[in-house]
């Protein structure tokens, strides 16, 4: 819509793909660049279960295993001041949050496989999108 107001202009098509109107036929653009700037608001990724597994990978933060129901660990304890934050939720499978229980990794003797981090809104399209096309990654900073 916006290259057909001129609002934008394609900088990569997709050949095999075309947008099609009763009398004429328009490239499917896959790269588009915007005439003039629009502020667009910050994207923050949401805190929810679900974002925290898409983040982890779906997989045990302690174990690594991921054919096995997972949940989410607090690694300091909210009985212990720790908080609901990205740096603070990992991914978990039932065993291993049982085992760790109300400890932090340190008291477990539980080593985390990977650190927690607050994701950027771009490590989701690539969850979202699956493929990640690659002539996009100039355009997406993952290059």
């Amino acid at each position: 819509m916006l290259i057909y107001l001129g609002k934008a202009e394609p900088v990569i098509v997709d050949d095999k793909k075309a947008l099609h109107s009763v009398s004429k036929t328009y490239p499917w653009p896959s790269i588009i660049r915007i005439s003039r700037f629009i502020k667009v608001p910050y994207k923050k990724v949401i805190l929810t279960r679900k974002n925290i597994l898409r983040r982890d990978g779906y997989k045990c933060a302690y174990c690594g295993r991921s054919d096995i129901p997972l949940t989410v660990d607090h690694i300091i304890p909210k009985a212990r001041g720790g908080d609901d934050s990205w740096e603070n939720l990992i991914c978990a499978c039932t065993r291993c949050n049982n085992v760790k229980g109300d400890r932090t990794p340190e008291e477990a003797n539980m080593k985390m496989l990977f650190k927690p981090f607050k994701p950027s809104h771009i490590m989701f399209i690539k969850n979202v999108v699956g493929r990640l096309d690659e002539r996009w990654k100039p355009y997406l900073y993952l290059s």
